[in-house]
């Protein structure tokens, strides 16, 4: 958000979308000749795939599942759509995304839950694997595993379906 105040009118508040360099774009012009500038989430491209995807991980198992890009959440099982589904990612999360590094955090253990969106309570968090998902050497969003079960805890094995869906998320992008 972006204000501008001046000392004889109104403030005037204006909604400001942030365009990063290397960011991906699609480009349209208009019947008057505007350019039009829209960023283009190659997950997105294939939210059916993600959704999929994240079903399959919460069935199996039986936590929470979520695909984001670099700016929302693409997919999300386990949670009713209006909890996350494209909602904007936390800038923690963003930073875990571009650390390109596996984070699991254990409420039992003193860890850290890492908070999917901005308007997110984390309390209800248990535990959580955010795996980055690499595609063409570009950290370009994330899996995680989520969990509000008492004492849960994510383990080798959860780590391992993360980086796997991960990594296949990643090989998907690239074709």
């Amino acid at each position: 958000m972006l204000l501008q105040r001046s000392k004889n009118t109104r403030n005037r508040a204006f909604c400001v979308n942030t365009i990063s360099d290397g960011d991906p774009l699609e480009i349209y012009t208009d019947r008057d000749g505007e350019v039009i500038l829209k960023k283009y989430s190659p997950i997105g491209e294939m939210s059916s795939f993600a959704k999929d995807y994240t079903e399959s991980l919460f069935r199996s198992l039986g936590h929470i599942a979520c695909i984001v890009d670099r700016d929302q959440v693409v997919a999300a099982s386990g949670v009713s759509k209006k909890e996350l589904w494209d909602k904007p990612i936390s800038p923690d999360l963003e930073s875990a995304i571009q650390a390109r590094q596996t984070v699991t955090s254990n409420r039992t253990g003193g860890g850290k839950i890492v908070p999917v969106t901005n308007e997110e309570d984390v309390s209800g968090y248990t535990a959580q694997v955010v795996s980055p998902i690499i595609a063409d050497g570009e950290a370009i969003g994330a899996v995680l595993l989520l969990s509000r079960e008492q004492g849960a805890r994510m383990g080798d094995t959860e780590i391992k379906v993360a980086e796997t869906a991960a990594g296949i998320v990643g090989r998907q992008m690239e074709q």
